[in-house]
């Protein structure tokens, strides 16, 4: 929780007018009661009408400025908690940004996602009442401990009974409280993993008839997650019943002994009152304190777990000093690389040694599970080499500025990631200055023009979430579009043709020799029809170079290739048709 609160530096000067506004509120609102005594014992007592008129008045200006400092101090709690929510969810969009892929596995999107929404809104929420109540609450506490001592010294004994009771019974509730409150986030987790994971796959589901598999998945978790906030209200169900009792049991106290001192002579009548108005503070002090028993548990638990995505260091990192000034790379190089995914046994991907240079198209072939996507996966940096090294141009990539190594790439993932927004805006992402022509230009190379015209609006058609609204193949032709734009050093096609048909994925490679002359062409691919014109076939089998060559050398003797070649037999069309 204490590097969360680091957040609120920024906020230093509203803090501290919200503590001075809290204090002088306070002041006056304390001040009430002994103006009520004096009215009572002085005005009533004696019959004096004037100054009851006199210190009316003064009651009248001090409840006025009392409710105006209030009302400001609320002002500036919220603005404060709001602006300092917004940075905890700004920084942790940000360094969340810095992760590899290594490190977003670990978290979950969906607990991700969680944790800037949902636990933000908790500690917000906390924080907003910490301004505004906790600030408060122990002012009206001394306070009123203080001047109802003041009044009568005999009456506060009672305190000494109610407090401790009321307190060890917060404590007690609180112990049995903040487990369940961490346990509740990550249920939270759960549900929105499953729905996260129910609706992006509703196809899926729908189309194996597992809805109602679906939905008993779901209810197992919207079920426990019921039966922990159940266990947790319980709880907190007990506190306000009991802390009623206490204050009904001192109001009865503070009567009962104040009659008998009045009628002993010992205590005026107006002292009394006084006396009962400053108990009310008292007590309700502490009812502001036990909800923030309650409440600061639960922010406790987020705070937890918002820090433990702060406190993770990303695993790749920009070295001090890195080179900033690399010019358009000519080849990007493999020597002896091995790559061990984080608590695996055996290496994804083991002695790997190629190069890929400008003007050449550079195919990797192999079995699923091969290490085909993982190679890429290492170019990018999006993981980092366990032994050997990548260079680009004779210099290793770990030298590099992630930003200026991603800058020479244009990589087309295995799945087609569209955003919501045009079909120029996704384009531009390659690219943000790109012009029109520039947009037209990468969607006709990525036979993708003649789907665009269709559409209402061309390139300035809409596109749905998650590209909902097109087919995969014209996804898959967006995304090429998109690597296209950006005229990178080397073309990462990770298996990106796969929903293409055999003859528009022809015609693509075909417009895609266009490009070699000013960059490198590195297409992991599954069919053979996709690989066997590139100048150079890398065949993988178990993270393993199996063989290099052309088609038709590798056709001639290199085994595993024959094998993959003889499974393809008979299932592509002719590429010319």
């Amino acid at each position: 929780m204490k590097s969360i609160l680091s957040f609120l530096k920024p906020y230093r000067l509203s803090v501290v007018s919200i503590v001075i506004l809290t204090f002088l509120s306070s002041m006056l609102q304390l001040y009430l009661p002994t103006l009520t005594a004096d009215i009572v014992d002085v005005g009533i007592v004696q019959g004096d009408i004037a100054y009851i008129w006199k210190v009316g008045g003064w009651m009248v200006a001090c409840s006025l400025l009392a409710i105006l400092l209030t009302i400001w101090k609320s002002y500036l709690s919220s603005k404060t908690a709001l602006g300092f929510g917004r940075d905890m969810r700004r920084q942790l969009f940000v360094h969340v940004e810095k992760f590899s892929l290594e490190e977003f596995q670990k978290i979950g999107t969906s607990s991700f996602i969680t944790r800037s929404t949902n636990d933000v809104k908790q500690v917000q929420d906390v924080t907003i009442m910490i301004l505004q109540m906790m600030t408060r609450a122990p002012l009206m506490l001394v306070g009123g401990i203080i001047l109802a001592v003041s009044r009568d010294a005999v009456l506060s004994l009672i305190f000494l009974a109610a407090l401790p009771l009321l307190g060890g019974f917060i404590y007690l509730v609180s112990r049995k409280a903040i487990p369940l409150f961490g346990k509740l986030q990550k249920k939270t987790d759960r549900l929105n993993l499953i729905m996260r994971e129910s609706l992006s796959g509703i196809r899926v589901i729908r189309a194996f008839n597992r809805v109602d598999d679906e939905k008993e998945r779901f209810q197992e978790a919207n079920t426990s997650y019921k039966d922990t906030g159940l266990r947790v209200n319980r709880l907190m169900a007990y506190l306000f019943p009991f802390m009623l009792i206490i204050m009904n049991f001192t109001n009865i106290g503070i009567v009962w002994l104040g009659a008998n001192r009045i009628d002993a002579g010992e205590m005026e009548v107006g002292n009394l009152i006084a006396f009962i108005q400053y108990a009310m503070m008292i007590l309700m002090a502490l009812i502001m304190l036990s909800m923030s028993f309650i409440m600061v548990p639960r922010a406790q638990a987020s705070a937890k777990r918002m820090n433990e995505v702060l406190n993770m260091e990303p695993k790749i990192k920009d070295k001090e000093g890195a080179m900033t000034d690399l010019q358009r790379a000519q080849s990007i190089r493999f020597e002896d690389v091995s790559f061990y995914y984080s608590n695996a046994e055996k290496p994804a991907v083991q002695n790997i040694t190629f190069e890929a240079k400008t003007g050449e198209t550079t195919a990797i072939i192999g079995s699923t599970g091969s290490g085909k996507t993982t190679l890429l996966q290492l170019m990018t940096r999006f993981y980092e080499v366990t032994e050997g090294k990548i260079t680009i141009d004779g210099v290793d990539i770990r030298e590099l500025p992630q930003e200026k190594l991603r800058s020479q790439m244009g990589y087309v993932s295995q799945k087609a990631v569209l955003f919501s927004g045009t079909i120029a805006d996704n384009v531009r992402f390659g690219r943000q200055d790109a012009s029109d022509e520039d947009v037209w230009q990468a969607l006709r190379t990525a036979q993708a023009e003649e789907f665009v015209l269709q559409k209402d609006g061309g390139i300035e058609a809409e596109i749905d979430q998650g590209g909902s609204n097109l087919s995969g193949g014209q996804k898959q032709r967006l995304s090429i579009a998109r690597a296209l734009v950006r005229k990178p050093s080397f073309y990462l096609f990770d298996d990106s043709f796969s929903a293409l048909d055999y003859k528009t994925d022809a015609k693509l490679r075909a417009s895609l020799e266009a490009e070699k002359s000013q960059a490198a062409l590195i297409i992991v691919a599954q069919r053979i029809s996709t690989v066997k014109h590139s100048d150079k076939i890398i065949v993988l089998d178990e993270g393993k170079i199996a063989g290099t060559g052309t088609h038709e050398q590798l056709l001639k003797d290199n085994l595993v290739y024959q094998e993959i070649v003889a499974s393809q037999e008979g299932q592509e069309v002719d590429e010319n048709e």
